[in-house]
């Protein structure tokens, strides 16, 4: 039986966005030789009734190796993870894990403050909970010139 699943374009950009970041991540420099590599942290972003949660893949990072800021609307999650071995080059197939430094910045609802920002930290996760801002009220703006005049009327009986 054939399942249908609903197509999201957004949620296709979010994929396509993470996989360029990752590709640009593996590009060679100008001379030939591998640039220092650097590598983001994949993340899942989920809505609850009153704030949004960012879910951070750090394993293998110490806590005091990461670093979660705020500014100008923007929230920025950076830190390093260092290789803890030294190992000969024969012994290994393959290096897929990444290590290094990485940086990540995602834009937060516009009218979020520090103060609805907190963090959590368990099992190589981080989780960022913010909540959600107050949505503005729309407010009546009296038409007319500073000084305000009194219109008087007339009825008339028909």
């Amino acid at each position: 039986m054939a399942t249908l699943v609903r197509w999201e374009p957004f949620r296709e950009i979010a994929t396509l966005q993470n996989e360029m970041s990752r590709l640009m991540n593996t590009v060679m420099s100008g001379d030939g030789e591998t640039s220092t590599r650097t590598w983001v942290p994949a993340v899942d972003v989920w809505e609850k009734d009153d704030e949004l949660v960012y879910a951070f893949d750090l394993p293998g990072i110490p806590e005091d190796k990461i670093s979660v800021e705020y500014e100008d609307g923007a929230l920025l999650v950076s830190g390093e993870r260092e290789r803890t071995q030294e190992a000969s080059e024969e012994n290994f197939y393959r290096f897929e894990r990444r290590f290094g430094s990485f940086s990540r910045t995602v834009g937060l609802p516009q009218g979020v403050t520090e103060d609805s920002i907190s963090a959590d930290f368990h099992d190589g996760v981080l989780e960022v909970h913010v909540r959600k801002p107050e949505q503005p009220k729309p407010r009546r703006i009296e038409i007319g010139s500073g000084d305000k005049k009194t219109i008087e009327g007339t009825a008339k009986q028909k």
